[in-house]
């Protein structure tokens, strides 16, 4: 009541949400705290030029959105939270500590359909991509926007296929940054897997695309997702093209078979993994030279050993 009585007043708004803030740590209150983001949106979006009340009332949608998430609570935020945070994006478009703020709350937002069509319909991709061009070098702002470009473009509702192809060359500058960052490799794969799917590669995209994801396997082995991600991805771009097939088995620092090996070798126990080198295998497959070498390197072993392991899959 205070808030909506002086929501005109900078300084009551933010002796508001600070108040709130009072409540996270108090799991009861979250039902309480659920009913009131639209009311801690509107503060931000009157008060959209303040820096601080920008970065407290996104901590507290941040924490409030989390503890949501723990108590497996089903949060829809609405059209009017989205906008909200786009406008504060691109009012406080250089601030690093506020957009890695933003970003994770996108990111959140977009995991379920509802968040993810809402974020279509204002029109967040091309703020995406400039914040990552800008900030490439901040992992968590990687992570989150791989996160919703992975949402966006895996859904189903119709976008705009030259912003998606637009994101194409972004994720791939990701991906080369943070090779050594699992969790931000993890997620860029994802991104790089929906927006193939969707046909957003071009012709000259599709070799160096897969250099890059072989890399990401080769350095980061023994993440089960990061595999998963990896494979259904290669396993996208062999299918589209031959060039992606030959690289796959020639790349110079070493053939994708034995990248496969290897990645079988670690998750051997885990089905969805060894599911998901399968449907690259099967790929693999589709090319003679390709299944020359896999022959060659004795991979008729490892089938016969998933067969065995797996006989009702």
């Amino acid at each position: 009541e205070f808030m909506q009585a002086f929501w005109d007043i900078e300084e009551a708004q933010a002796k508001g949400i600070q108040q709130l803030a009072s409540f996270v740590r108090d799991k009861s209150a979250l039902p309480y705290l659920l009913t009131l983001t639209e009311l801690i949106t509107f503060a931000m979006k009157t008060h959209v030029d303040s820096l601080k009340l920008q970065v407290d009332g996104c901590s507290l949608l941040l924490e409030i959105l989390s503890q949501a998430l723990e108590q497996d609570v089903v949060m829809a935020l609405d059209e009017n939270v989205t906008s909200s945070l786009l406008e504060t994006l691109r009012k406080h478009s250089e601030n690093e500590e506020l957009l890695s703020l933003v970003c994770t709350l996108l990111m959140m937002i977009s995991a379920s359909e509802v968040g993810a069509e809402n974020l279509r319909k204002v029109g967040v991709i091309p703020d995406l991509l400039s914040i990552l061009r800008n900030f490439l070098h901040n992992e968590k702002i990687c992570l989150s926007c791989c996160g919703v470009l992975w949402s966006l473009a895996a859904s189903e509702n119709n976008i705009d296929q030259t912003l998606l192809k637009s994101a194409v060359p972004v994720t791939s500058a990701v991906l080369q940054e943070h090779l050594q960052n699992g969790t931000v490799t993890e997620s860029a794969c994802s991104a790089l897997w929906a927006l193939s799917l969707q046909g957003c590669l071009t012709e000259d995209e599709y070799e160096p695309t897969t250099v890059l994801l072989l890399d990401a396997l080769r350095m980061n082995p023994e993440r089960p997702v990061l595999v998963k991600n990896a494979c259904l991805a290669l396993a996208s771009l062999l299918r589209l093209s031959e060039i992606s097939a030959l690289r796959f088995v020639m790349d110079s620092k070493g053939s994708g078979i034995n990248l496969i090996k290897d990645a079988y070798c670690l998750h051997f126990d885990d089905p969805e993994v060894v599911e998901d080198i399968c449907v690259l295998i099967n790929e693999m497959v589709q090319y003679e030279d390709v299944a020359l070498d896999m022959l060659s390197q004795k991979m008729e072993d490892l089938l016969s050993e998933i067969k065995i392991r797996f006989p009702s899959s």
